[in-house]
């Protein structure tokens, strides 16, 4: 894929660390700035990945094949990337998107065991080559974001009715991820801290991004 001239941040997590929340705080403040964001989300980031996401979060669907699984989001990813986020990074567009391809690595690739290299063939496929500019990891124990996500939500998707095992390799995966690339993926602890506090941390992260791209 040609280089961008926008620019493409994701926020990453384990579920329950506020991802969500962010995002929207993060595209306020920054539109107050003046900056075009476009706020786009993995899975069902387009019309007709919307409908991908039905399919791979339906609880009745208890019987996914882990592989079928990834090639569900790969899929969902392969059309975000055709009709949301190529387009606005070709006008110029901040794209904040809310999980993207660590979300596999984590979920997929550690969570589900799937091993390295195969998913990281899959990710480079589906998102053209694409590699985000910035990544916000929201940290958070996995007892204490079960027990969020629990709150947030009467009825739980496929992926959160998973075993507690599941959501600890999650989080080792996004853990190794912080490790392995640490210009690229930034670590916020979300543990005992309010959105604001956390928001502030996150635009001084993206403020640095935006100031070195001339922003």
């Amino acid at each position: 894929m040609a280089k961008h001239r926008g620019l493409l941040v994701t926020l990453e997590g384990p579920d329950g660390a506020g991802k969500s929340t962010q995002a929207l705080l993060l595209a306020a403040a920054l539109k107050r700035r003046g900056v075009r964001v476009v706020l786009t989300r993995e899975p069902g980031g387009s019309p007709l990945s919307a409908k991908i996401r039905e399919l791979v979060l339906d609880p009745r669907m208890r019987g996914l094949h882990p592989c079928a699984e990834l090639l569900l989001f790969a899929a969902d990813r392969r059309q975000h990337v055709a009709d949301t986020i190529a387009p606005a990074l070709k006008r110029g567009d901040l794209v904040l998107c809310d999980r993207f391809t660590d979300s596999t690595t984590a979920y997929q690739g550690a969570g589900r065991e799937l091993g390295a290299a195969d998913v990281a063939w899959i990710n480079r496929f589906a998102a053209r080559g694409l590699v985000p500019d910035l990544t916000l990891f929201f940290d958070l124990p996995v007892a204490d974001g079960l027990k969020r996500a629990g709150r947030r939500k009467a009825g739980r998707d496929r992926m959160e009715a998973s075993a507690p095992a599941y959501f600890g390799r999650v989080r080792r995966g996004f853990l190794r991820l912080a490790r392995q690339e640490p210009g690229r993926v930034k670590r916020i602890k979300v543990q005992g801290r309010g959105p604001d506090e956390i928001c502030a941390e996150a635009l001084g992260l993206l403020e640095t991004v935006l100031g070195r791209a001339g922003r």
